[in-house]
């Protein structure tokens, strides 16, 4: 134990300051069932990034997976690959930031903005 803390000092702190250790596990394991559960919500969402006027979508998954992409024949250049290479990745780039943003957001509202380290999605 550290020198100077002892379980006397315990009880004259009210037990923690008065807080409740029952309580603080309650709330701990349903911080952490309610994490799963967003998990789990968030993973069967898709979420679509388009390019191009929408000449270009790519959509990805819930686990930042991408699961399809779709091009408008009328962006198709043989001339010009470069600038479709550049459409997709401004989609898949653009559905990965609204996956990564709304995981955010469902754990800033679970968490209540509590920064929790690594814990993020």
């Amino acid at each position: 134990m550290a020198k100077g803390f002892n379980s006397r000092n315990m009880r004259g702190m009210g037990g923690m300051g008065g807080l409740n250790m029952n309580n603080m596990v309650r709330q701990a394991q349903k911080m952490q069932a309610d994490m799963e559960r967003m998990q789990t919500e968030l993973e069967q969402k898709t979420y679509s990034g388009k390019a191009g006027g929408g000449m270009v979508e790519a959509v990805v998954s819930g686990k930042k997976e991408l699961t399809r992409i779709t091009i408008k024949p009328e962006v198709i250049d043989p001339e010009d690959a470069g600038m479709l290479e550049d459409l997709v990745l401004l989609a898949v780039n653009e559905a990965l930031r609204l996956a990564n943003e709304d995981a955010s957001s469902s754990m800033n509202r679970l968490t209540g903005g509590l920064n929790l380290g690594g814990l993020g999605l």
